[in-house]
């Protein structure tokens, strides 16, 4: 990629134990940007700035950290869009949704009745529905058991929630299900549209030494799952109201201030009082992925100990339901026999086969993880065509579109999870790794190494074509609805209520207005709401002030950010532009002077003749004046 070109993808990678989103060029393998999702993030005041705090809240309290896995680009008709990305947080469940506008997160959701969220989130063809697994099985609801009672107490759940109106997302029902562990999933497409597939492993259900313990079955399965059934017997009264408290984060487009709401209760749909509504398709051996191709026939799964790769067939299933081939019945939901609905077994693929994507050329393409390569195979035919090598250990591959039922097949990135001898040495801690594979031609070619912050697992891809014409540059001043918007300087001032202090001001190359303040005391808390008040794309700004305790305000054109600041002791305290701007940023600057508790040094925000002239003829408000709106936003508190 030479300089100054673009890309052609845009490439969108879990952060891992980061809790964030890596955006990647491909095929230039650049990091364009790093999109905080369920971590603080001191970059930009992800997680600091009041506005940005109740993005992280949950009904543990707030939660800076979690871990995210497996991004989910929204789709029309079963194609990926460019509208949004989903992902998940892994430890504490829930599921964030990402603005491909403005490349943030806008809204996250809470999953109830669930113990880690791994199999999540997966979308259906017309992203009506985000699907979510539990990965542990746990006693639904919670309660004080025996851990050696697991096989009597522990279930697991399946979990629809609707997402295809920003702002809104809830949980439409979950399923409750046999206490195993459910790993990841796929939403059919064309003939299997209406159907999503889960793995599982663990149908042992042991409750220690798992690596043992769970591996001990010839076949685990995958869960058939028929939600527009779920949908019906929902309809029909079959469903029945749970408990599950959750919560419900949103960061709306025109104030961009968080609100937090509480939720109680779901709708819990009992595979057993709904007659058809999920199978069980053996599967060997522990298995990991399940990969629908693209025309939505084949079902293809990854087991981990399991030396094939098995296919399986959605028509054969749909005869082996109709012909009643069942091999047993767990809980009320049927097991399909094993030879009633394989299509075929890709045979000696290599060693620890996980993930597989498509090319939308009739080829597919298998992660082998013990074996460090990836292996190119033939739908129908189950004939191995190729082979590559990467390094090393790797997880998940990603082709864009892959999983989608329209394969952009040009390349394929494999995520690697050890990298000890591709890059300089960085200590006992090292960078993973990612490998750019041209798949154009018959043989693969490995073509970029490039590595990757915190643990990618997941990684999905679209045509820069689709995002980049959309991307918003400056949010308009005009359209700011924060209750502390400050669009001139003539509306800046600073205003006691008690102990708190909210003080308004506004950042322009290359000052802030108001830049000194007086009369706060010790024991107070301060509220600094800062506007850039730019109207001029990537022209941003920062606000630091010297004994916060948290990180800087980074400040987009057109919006309004707040700093929490609690000062200590007496003195006279420094602010600053954190964020170069312009050839005079470093005379960004201004003071604060804090008094002793009780003083009688007056309330003052120095402002210009122009500004007072403006505020003494009333078209603003004054400096010192009270402020507009009441504090109320959640984490401000």
């Amino acid at each position: 990629m030479p300089p100054g070109s673009y890309d052609e993808f845009y490439s969108f990678m879990s952060g891992g134990f980061s809790g964030q989103i890596l955006v990647y060029g491909l095929p230039s393998g650049r990091l364009i940007k790093t999109i905080p999702v369920f971590s603080q993030f001191p970059e930009n005041g992800w997680g600091y700035s009041e506005e940005s705090k109740p993005m992280l809240n949950t009904t543990f309290g707030f939660v800076p950290w979690d871990d995210t896995h497996h991004p989910e680009l929204s789709q029309t008709d079963g194609v990926p869009d460019g509208r949004w990305l989903f992902i998940n947080a892994n430890n504490t469940p829930r599921v964030a949704r990402i603005d491909l506008k403005r490349f943030e997160t806008t809204e996250i959701l809470q999953i109830p009745n669930a113990a880690g969220g791994h199999a999540s989130p997966f979308v259906t063809p017309d992203s009506k529905y985000l699907v979510s697994a539990t990965r542990f099985s746990v006693p639904i609801p919670q309660a004080d058991v025996p851990i050696e009672s697991y096989k009597q107490n522990f279930k697991g759940t399946l979990t629809f929630i609707r997402a295809d109106q920003p702002g809104k997302m809830d949980i439409a029902f979950q399923i409750m299900m046999p206490g195993f562990d459910y790993d990841l999933g796929h939403a059919g497409k064309g003939p299997s549209d209406g159907w999503f597939f889960f793995t599982t492993y663990n149908s042992e259900e042991a409750n220690t030494k798992l690596e043992v313990n769970a591996s001990q079955a010839d076949k685990d399965y995958i869960a058939a799952v028929n939600y527009r059934k779920a949908e019906q017997c929902i309809a029909d009264g079959k469903g029945k109201k749970f408990g599950g408290t959750y919560v419900h984060n949103y960061l709306p487009g025109d104030s961009y201030v968080a609100t937090t709401e509480t939720r109680n209760g779901v709708t819990l749909l009992d595979p057993s009082a709904c007659d058809g509504v999920v199978y069980y398709l053996p599967t060997p051996k522990s298995p990991h992925g399940v990969d629908i191709d693209p025309s939505g026939e084949y079902i293809v799964a990854g087991g981990k100990l399991a030396t094939v790769i098995p296919v399986h067939s959605f028509a054969k299933m749909q005869k082996a339901i109709a012909d009643k081939a069942f091999e047993k019945t767990i809980d009320g939901i049927p097991v399909l026999k094993y030879d009633a609905v394989v299509a075929g077994e890709v045979q000696k693929p290599g060693l620890g086969p996980l993930h597989t994507e498509f090319d939308g050329k009739g080829n597919a393409y298998t992660s082998m993880f013990i074996s460090s390569e990836v292996v190119k195979w033939k739908l129908g035919t189950w004939q191995v065509l190729d082979r590559i090598p990467v390094y090393y250990s790797v997880g998940h591959v990603m082709i864009p579109g892959g999983d989608s039922k329209k394969p952009w097949g040009k390349y394929l990135v494999a995520m690697d999870k050890i990298t000890k001898d591709r890059y300089l040495p960085t200590g006992p801690e090292m960078s993973r790794a990612a490998q750019l594979i041209d798949i154009s031609g018959d043989k693969m070619k490995l073509l970029l190494d490039f590595p990757t912050m915190g643990e990618p697992h997941y990684a999905q891809a679209i045509p820069a074509a689709l995002i980049k014409g959309n991307s918003l540059k400056f949010d308009k001043l005009s359209e700011n609805a924060n209750p502390y918007v400050t669009k001139a300087e003539s509306e800046g001032g600073i205003a006691r209520k008690g102990k708190r202090v909210d003080i308004k001001m506004i950042a322009v190359r290359s000052h802030f207005a108001p830049d000194n303040f007086e009369g706060v005391q010790v024991g107070d808390t301060v509220y600094f709401h800062v506007t850039n008040i730019e109207q001029d794309w990537n022209i941003g700004h920062g606000f630091a002030v010297f004994g916060a305790q948290s990180s800087n305000l980074i400040l987009p054109p057109g919006e309004t950010r707040t700093l929490k600041w609690v000062p200590q002791a007496t003195g006279v305290y420094p602010f600053y532009c954190t964020d170069f701007c312009s050839a005079l940023h470093q005379e960004m600057q201004g003071y604060i002077r804090v008094s002793s508790p009780g003083s009688t040094v007056a309330l003052t925000a120095n402002t210009s003749k122009l500004a007072q002239t403006q505020s003494a003829a009333g078209n603003t408000q004054p400096s010192g004046a009270p402020a507009k709106h009441e504090h109320s936003r959640e984490g401000s508190r």
